[in-house]
C-alpha cells in the first residue's frame, strides 16, 4: 500500500472529524486509501500547475506556494463539511 503524503494524511483527519460518513462508507468499501491518494495526487498537480503560473508573474517560490494551497486545497483536501 502506497504511504500517504502530508496532503494524505491532513486529507484523512478532516474527512473523518468533517466528513465522517463519506469517509466510513469509503473505508467500508475499500476505497478510502484510494480516494486519499487521488485528493493527494491532484491537489499535488494542480498546486504545482500554479505555482508555476505565479512565479512567472513574480511572486517569489514561497509566494506561490502560498497562493496556490489557498486556491486548491478546499477542492480536495479540506471539503465542506456534511450536514448533520
Amino acid at each position: 500500500m502506497t504511504p500517504l503524503t502530508q496532503y494524505g494524511r491532513m486529507a484523512e483527519k478532516h474527512w473523518r472529524e468533517h466528513c465522517p460518513k463519506m469517509a466510513r462508507e469509503l473505508e467500508a468499501k475499500g476505497q478510502l486509501h484510494r480516494m486519499l491518494l487521488e485528493a493527494e495526487e491532484k491537489t499535488k498537480d494542480e498546486m504545482a500547475t500554479l505555482r508555476t503560473e505565479f512565479m512567472t508573474q513574480g511572486l517569489t517560490a514561497d509566494q506561490a506556494h502560498r497562493q496556490a494551497w489557498e486556491m486548491v486545497r478546499e477542492k480536495y483536501i479540506l471539503l465542506p463539511p456534511e450536514e448533520s
